[in-house]
């Protein structure tokens, strides 16, 4: 008989399909480790884990020897499983099992909601009689054996709960472009409508009719502000799909820089040397319109001029995007980044901002490992400096 006096456990549960899926699908190596803590804890030249699974067993790890090498007791792994303590099995125990083994330590594996999952066998171990010490070690590595168990199931669960997350994005997506294109379309012809009519009638209007007209042509403005705001978040998400490039420096603000100086009055510097490596060029692409755009749009002053400058160390490209414009109080830094957050303030042309420009480049940053931090003076101008998480 064994040693130690177990009571049964009358209550026992019913399989747990999740958990089985994860210890088929979890490495070996995440067990085998333990195995060996459990065999020097007694002595004893071989461990295995032992998954019962709806009447069935499967060796899902050893240690001193090869899994097939382990017998398939299912008698006894089953008088194991159904107790709720150690068992000892001396060699007079073992005579009507097995007799090449000097005796045998069974530990069940139960998860803490008491689910049967399997036991944990050592095999000669030069201890008859365990310790108080020695119960309570094995106790608490079974225990880090279901600690795998339960982070599989987290990460499952983290896993579904993304896959929804993600489903949710796509759709909530889907709905703002079809949205925004059923939103552009009128309003082009709003906006359209609008300028003739200033055009062709600005002689016969009063000065109240020309200030409605001015009122109805800056919110219509505003509105397709933004619809392409919101259509530029939501696409950023594609933006961070693309695949990694070489990008030069020089040839890429060139390209960039072309769309905005066509005005006179507006002077942009840049790197004129430097390569990154492996680095998402549409979504830095992204960011630099938008800043420059911003740096644009929110200077009121003759003359714009946005200095732009580059280093790098070992684990970050650094930039900074310099502009003479507005600035902003520094009570805003924080805020500006926010989905939808405007100062109340009017661009050069009147047209107030959408808060969505600036949120557009933190998230990109964010998901390329990346930051971004402001330093202004309002009236001077302000100073966006970003870094982002090198590849190589």
């Amino acid at each position: 008989m064994p040693n130690s006096h177990i009571q049964k456990n009358e209550s026992r549960q019913l399989s747990a399909p999740e958990e089985f899926s994860i210890l088929r699908s979890s490495s070996e190596k995440d067990f085998s480790d333990l195995l060996f803590l459990c065999a020097e804890t007694v002595q004893a030249p071989i461990a295995a884990l032992v998954i019962v699974e709806n009447g069935n067993s499967w060796i899902k790890s050893s240690y001193g020897c090869a899994p097939e090498e382990i017998p398939y007791w299912d008698n006894l792994w089953s008088k194991i499983l159904q107790q709720d303590d150690i068992l000892v099995f001396d060699r007079e125990d073992l005579q009507k099992i097995h007799r090449f083994y000097s005796g045998v330590i069974g530990v069940p594996v139960e998860t803490a909601s008491g689910e049967k999952l399997g036991v944990l066998v050592i095999f000669d171990p030069e201890v008859n009689e365990l310790t108080d010490v020695q119960k309570s070690s094995l106790k608490i590595l079974v225990n880090q054996m279901l600690n795998v168990v339960v982070f599989g199931k987290q990460k499952n669960q983290y896993q579904r709960v993304q896959k929804d997350l993600e489903q949710r994005y796509h759709d909530l997506e889907k709905f703002a472009s079809v949205v925004s294109h059923d939103i552009k379309s009128p309003l082009a012809n709003i906006i359209s409508l609008v300028d003739l009519l200033r055009e062709e009638n600005e002689e016969k209007f009063n000065e109240e009719t020309k200030q409605y007209i001015e009122y109805l042509s800056q919110a219509s403005h505003s509105l397709r502000n933004y619809v392409d705001g919101l259509l530029i978040f939501y696409r950023s998400e594609r933006i961070l799909e693309k695949e990694e490039e070489d990008v030069e420096l020089k040839p890429f603000f060139e390209n960039i820089i072309n769309l905005y100086t066509v005005d006179p009055g507006v002077i942009i510097t840049y790197p004129s040397h430097g390569i990154l490596k492996q680095v998402n060029k549409a979504a830095l692409t992204q960011i630099f319109m938008n800043l420059i755009s911003n740096a644009l749009k929110y200077n009121d002053k003759k003359e714009r001029r946005v200095d732009i400058s580059y280093n790098a160390s070992q684990e970050f490209y650094f930039f900074e995007v310099k502009d003479n414009g507005n600035g902003i109080p520094e009570e805003n830094f924080e805020k500006i980044f926010d989905l939808f957050t405007t100062l109340d303030l009017n661009d050069r042309d009147g047209n107030p901002g959408s808060g969505i420009g600036l949120a557009t480049v933190k998230k990109l940053l964010d998901h390329m490992g990346g930051r971004i931090s402001i330093d202004s003076d309002p009236g001077i101008g302000s100073n966006f400096k970003f870094q982002i998480k090198r590849s190589c």
